[in-house]
């Protein structure tokens, strides 16, 4: 499971509402259904057309907005956030939307992903006379624009934002408009919808369904939308785009009732773990899948192969993920809290465990041996996706290489390390076919080969974290 490494988090969850009375309202929704992207910290801005208007705070959705915190932000135009620490680690004042104030207008920014260049444009903006409010690579942007020359907002926006390299899915709002720009990879999701004559964004189109909105299309890479009284615009930052969405969106991250890019993350997981069967044919009596992310594939594993799928595995529902916690004791505890093995399913069988990463291994040694402590004559460890043997530089908060186990270590020893009576990964070729497209996806941190260059300050800092 990828909760099983320190600094390993998911990027954040965005979301934002245009022509809505109850804008707020419905962000606060969206943001609840996001929640499982980011659970750090999260923010709502509101406009009304003259004046923005924000609450934020470190804590979950549920927390920070309570009914009179919503209802003091009145206003038909919102953007909202959800976060983990990544770039520029935690505290409340990187806690976003960011807003900035000035005598030209307000700004508010809402983003999802990393710059790779965020430290060089720092030190020349800081050096062209700029001072920042806040550690978050987000707000590089907003200097950005506001040292823009050209007379338009759309216009600075665009100039601006053909400046940054990396993964970025960004809201912007002022008093009167709401902007959303996705990076010329696409490399995070980023979706529109509409609601009445409301137009709705976000992150994954969960959000959509718990509001009742209707899904219109995908934001396209290099693609700048400008929505405001007089409608939707469509525009371009970027001419020159090549498609290369996280492949962990489907893998792990995604909630399994979202559809990116036309591909149900339910069905993706099922066939990940369809094509799993094919290259792992293993003789057992049960297959289970590590909960929650790992049913789905756990699911179309014993389809394919013609093995009982069992709830093997129980998640305590009422224990947050396990890399919310501040030292790796506290993790430790917290998988033993969060999982429980299903004597009466796995005692005296051969289980096929069904999990969608293996990232520094501990976690699998514990579920491995929680099994066989419950009475499972064999365990075999099938992984819906190849190792994990490179960092993320574009929002997946992976930490140094030396921490991801399959950096320097062979299957082989990772299978001696946790336990298993064998462990298998999908390959690399496989997951991509399983997919259904063969092309478009950003396998960095599989391969090693990313769809943008990578900056040599930016590797330096993911190389000396651990």
């Amino acid at each position: 499971m990828l909760a099983e490494i320190k600094g390993l988090n998911e990027e954040c969850g965005i979301f934002g509402v245009f022509g809505h009375p109850d804008a707020a309202q419905l962000t606060y929704y969206g943001l609840h259904s996001l929640q499982h992207r980011g659970q750090e910290g999260t923010g709502i801005v509101v406009s009304d057309g003259k004046t923005l208007k924000g609450v934020k705070g470190e804590g979950l959705v549920a927390e920070i907005f309570t009914a009179e915190a919503v209802a003091e932000l009145t206003g038909s135009a919102a953007i909202g956030h959800v976060r983990y620490a990544t770039a520029g680690g935690g505290g409340y004042e990187n806690v976003q939307p960011l807003l900035f104030h000035s005598q030209s207008g307000s700004l508010a920014l809402a983003h999802n992903g990393n710059l790779v260049n965020a430290n060089s444009l720092k030190h020349q903006l800081e050096t062209q006379g700029s001072i920042f409010q806040t550690s978050s690579d987000t707000e590089v942007l907003a200097h950005l624009i506001r040292r823009s020359g050209f007379p338009h907002m759309n216009d600075r926006v665009k100039n601006a934002l053909s400046m940054l390299k990396g993964a970025y899915a960004y809201l912007i709002m002022t008093e009167t408009e709401l902007m959303v720009a996705l990076d010329p990879h696409g490399l995070r999701p980023l979706s529109l919808g509409c609601l009445g004559d409301a137009y709705v964004v976000a992150s994954e189109t969960c959000a959509f369904d718990v509001i009742g909105a209707e899904y219109i299309r995908d934001i396209q890479p290099g693609e700048l939308l400008i929505i405001n009284e007089n409608g939707l615009t469509s525009e371009r930052f970027a001419m020159s785009t090549t498609k290369a969405i996280c492949m962990m969106e489907y893998v792990y991250f995604s909630r399994p009732d979202s559809n990116i890019q036309g591909i149900n993350v339910h069905t993706a997981r099922k066939n990940l773990g369809k094509r799993l069967a094919v290259e792992a044919p293993i003789d057992a009596d049960v297959v289970t899948g590590v909960p929650d992310s790992s049913i789905s594939a756990a699911i179309g594993y014993a389809e394919a192969a013609g093995i009982p799928y069992e709830m093997g595995l129980i998640k305590n529902k009422y224990v947050g993920r396990t890399f919310i916690q501040p030292s790796q004791s506290l993790r430790e505890q917290g998988v033993k809290m969060k999982l429980s093995p299903v004597r009466g399913v796995v005692e005296g069988k051969r289980v096929i465990m069904v999990d969608d990463s293996i990232v520094r291994g501990t976690t699998s040694r514990r579920i491995v041996k929680m099994l066989k402590d419950a009475g499972a004559t064999e365990v075999h460890v099938v992984i819906s996706s190849p190792p994990i043997k490179n960092p993320c530089f574009y929002g997946i908060d992976t930490s140094s290489k030396e921490e991801l186990i399959a950096s320097d270590k062979s299957v082989e020893e990772i299978r001696d390390l946790i336990g298993a009576d064998s462990l298998t990964f999908l390959s690399a070729g496989g997951m991509v076919e399983a997919l259904g497209q063969d092309s478009g996806y950003c396998l960095g941190c599989f391969t090693g080969n990313y769809p943008t260059e990578i900056y040599p300050d930016t590797l330096q800092y993911y190389y000396q974290r651990g």
